[in-house]
């Protein structure tokens, strides 16, 4: 018996181009898809950036009224800091000054 020749086989879908395409056009819908929600969550972050200006704005003007008025924005800005910080750590802070103060001599 001869064998006849067969022409190669690429894979077990060759010559069915239904499920290509099918599979092609899914992956371009959740492409765009994504890029629809990447696009969303760069321009959030764009409205909230130019709304952080604009709040920075507010707080310079704030310390500049307030140099006007006489008081010093510097010691407001670490009073400001110090507010922010629990108050083990603020006690903390406070040790660690006087210690490192003391070690040079500065008081």
């Amino acid at each position: 018996m001869a064998k006849k020749d067969k022409a190669p086989s690429i894979g077990h879908n060759s010559g069915d181009d239904a499920d290509d395409d099918f599979l092609d056009t899914s992956k371009a819908k959740m492409a765009k898809a994504h890029d629809k929600r990447l696009l969303g969550l760069i321009e959030r972050v764009e409205r909230l950036e130019e709304e952080k200006r604009g709040v920075q704005d507010d707080i310079k003007d704030v310390y500049a009224e307030a140099k006007a008025t006489g008081y010093d924005a510097k010691i407001m800005r670490k009073i400001v800091a110090l507010r922010k910080m629990r108050p083990d750590d603020r006690r903390e802070l406070d040790l660690l000054l006087e210690t490192y103060k003391s070690a040079i001599g500065l008081d």
